[in-house]
């Protein structure tokens, strides 16, 4: 069974082409610049060569279209026609406090994720603009919407409530929702098999750390916490968003600067992190080299960042009473050695032993702790696009 996996963002859009069978990637590709001039395709299929077209992409639905053509090109193809795919897979933002569970599109779902825009600005519009085309581009195929959200949906009310007036809560279904979902969902389930954990009881904190990053807390899989909030801004700090910040700065640069609440959001989430610390760059390989020129604010950025992982391990050890193992995946935390080794120097309390021979490694599964650790530490490549093909699997 080939599932077909799609992730729109407000001007792109990924897809995975899965065979189900043996959960091997057919086909894979991006659309880029999407509304935008410039707009391209890259296309690339197992055992062919990369297909690359540059053609104006005014709306998801054209997208959408230009997928399809590419995953049925004679050449550069990997189906005969449409008939071929099972189903579609979304990974869909939010839908509040509605939906948490995966679920088959219905009128209603629609209706849901079209509510939640506000909450979700940036890429509800676009998901569902993506649901839409598929079912416009292959009547009658199911379509599945995975919720980003859906993992620290299963939070108890005790890690999810935020000590505001109810009333706020009830009316705006403002509280913590966590993001990153299907990321934490697909880890934390991989780690309870790679470490040999009980599948009921394994407690794992998952570090997905990159230019956006999140902290979650599971025991057998399911989240007892996660560090993102209401929006992605809460938590680590991040690429350029700022993390946790006392909500009286917001007010306070305000008042000194003559700025409106939102401006001073967008410069929490845009230019804040570790870019507003060093000034240098967001990119945390630029910020490694700076910081080995002797640029002191670069360093500071990256001890920053550091110490608020290990804050964040810190705190979810206690809200779990333990921890088995500790898993580091995306982009810093599956290839950036430093910062692993780094962050584990704040956790010899638990027992925790590196060996830096195995922690010399990129993007490899792979356990980098010593045999005497107390706790299992290890690196696990991410693989959200196959959580989502699961779930929309189980479903269909």
């Amino acid at each position: 069974m080939k599932i077909l996996v799609i992730n729109c963002g407000s001007s792109s859009l990924k897809y995975q082409l899965i065979d189900m069978d043996n959960e091997s990637v057919v086909a894979k590709g991006l659309c880029e610049r999407i509304g935008i001039e410039g707009s391209k395709l890259t296309h690339k299929a197992d055992g062919k060569e990369d297909y690359v077209v540059e053609r104006e992409m005014p709306t998801h639905v054209t997208a959408i279209e230009m997928v399809m053509e590419a995953l049925q090109d004679a050449k550069y193809g990997v189906i005969k026609d449409t008939s071929e795919i099972a189903a579609v897979g979304h990974r869909v933002l939010h839908a509040g406090t509605v939906y948490s569970d995966s679920i088959i599109v219905n009128e209603d779902v629609k209706r849901v994720i079209k509510e939640c825009f506000d909450l979700g600005p940036l890429h509800n519009p676009a998901n569902l603009m993506g649901i839409e085309a598929c079912e416009k581009a292959m009547p009658g195929t199911p379509n599945v919407a995975v919720w980003d959200t859906g993992f620290g949906m299963k939070m108890p009310e005790k890690a999810y409530t935020y000590a505001i007036p109810h009333e706020y809560m009830e009316k705006y279904s403002l509280r913590r929702y966590g993001f990153h979902g299907t990321s934490h969902l697909y880890v934390s389930g991989e780690v309870l098999k790679f470490a040999g954990l009980d599948p009921e009881k394994g407690k794992v904190i998952v570090c997905h750390l990159g230019n956006g990053s999140s902290i979650s807390a599971s025991i057998g899989g399911k989240c007892v916490d996660t560090s993102m909030g209401l929006t992605p801004l809460e938590g680590l700090v991040m690429g350029t968003r700022s993390g946790d910040v006392d909500p009286a700065v917001v007010q306070f640069i305000c008042n000194k600067e003559g700025k409106d609440v939102n401006e001073v959001l967008n410069i929490l989430n845009k230019k804040s992190g570790v870019l507003g610390i060093s000034g240098v760059s967001s990119d945390f390989r630029d910020l490694g080299a700076a910081a080995e020129e002797g640029n002191e604010r670069a360093k500071v950025a990256l001890e920053v960042f550091v110490y608020r992982v290990a804050k964040y391990i810190g705190a979810y050890v206690a809200a779990m009473n333990g921890v088995d193992a500790i898993a580091f995946t995306a982009g810093v935390g599956e290839n950036d050695m430093k910062t692993r080794k780094d962050v584990c120097a704040y956790l010899g309390y638990l027992g925790v032993e590196i060996d830096d021979e195995a922690n010399n490694c990129r993007g490899k599964r792979q356990m980098i702790s010593t045999p005497n650790s107390k706790v299992k530490v290890m690196i696990l490549p991410t693989n959200e696009e196959l959580a989502i093909a699961r779930e929309t699997l189980r479903l269909v």
